[in-house]
């Protein structure tokens, strides 16, 4: 089987990968600078793109001396009141970490209505005549009552089915290569989508390092063209 180049997805030239640890100097305020973090993290939501991420926040100082997971305890309402576009779930809460889901109702509801979506995660458990806060509060309790993750998750973050239908052996789909996820059968189209993610954060990466509050991003990120399914 012949190799797939893969780097006219995965590259962008003079583009280099953003992280919060070159933009959290800029917010010295404790809530911006929090904002500022799950703006970054969520830009593909913000964007319109993507109608979910996983974020982790960890109870330890970062480089910049602030505690995320600290802050998030102290300014979680006022955040999800300004970040009106994302909601916030905690899937898992550690001594040390915690996992949240933060999604646009409306996109997950659009991206989990699709019938391939839907016959998935039938075979995987779920009663799929259910709406997708539903949806979301199955998963939820099947991660709260087990060790393990929960494979169809990537469903939820908008993974390209065929991928995740792969990855949990229910399609027979060889293995292509690794981007964000495993990527099966044919990948132009996973490695655009994540093409599409990448770009994504980098273009709120610059908005965060020129604004003078990152509320100020919120009407800047332009909703590229949607890679999700339509609803069948």
């Amino acid at each position: 089987m012949a190799q797939f180049d893969t780097s006219a997805f995965t590259k962008t030239p003079n583009v280099k990968s953003s992280s919060f640890h070159q933009l959290s100097s800029r917010f010295p305020d404790p809530l911006e600078c929090l904002a500022a973090h799950l703006m970054l993290e969520c830009s593909e939501v913000l964007a319109g793109i993507k109608p979910a991420n996983l974020l982790s926040l960890v109870n330890r100082p970062r480089s910049c001396g602030r505690n995320l997971y600290q802050l998030w305890q102290t300014h979680y309402n006022e955040l999800s009141t300004r970040l009106a576009d994302i909601n916030f779930k905690v899937l898992q809460t550690r001594d040390r970490s915690m996992l949240l889901f933060c999604f646009n109702p409306e996109l997950l509801e659009r991206h989990l209505s699709h019938s391939g979506i839907r016959v998935i995660l039938a075979r995987a458990g779920y009663d799929t005549t259910q709406d997708s806060i539903a949806l979301l509060a199955e998963m939820c309790s099947r991660i709260e009552n087990s060790d393990a993750f929960p494979h169809e998750i990537g469903l939820f973050i908008g993974y390209p089915a065929k991928d995740v239908a792969a990855f949990m052996g229910m399609v027979n789909l060889p293995y292509a290569c690794q981007g964000p996820w495993k990527i099966y059968g044919e990948p132009s189209q996973s490695l655009c989508l994540a093409n599409s993610f990448r770009h994504t954060r980098h273009k709120m990466g610059t908005q965060l390092s020129i604004c003078s509050s990152p509320f100020d991003c919120l009407g800047r990120s332009e909703a590229s063209k949607s890679f999700f399914l339509p609803a069948e």
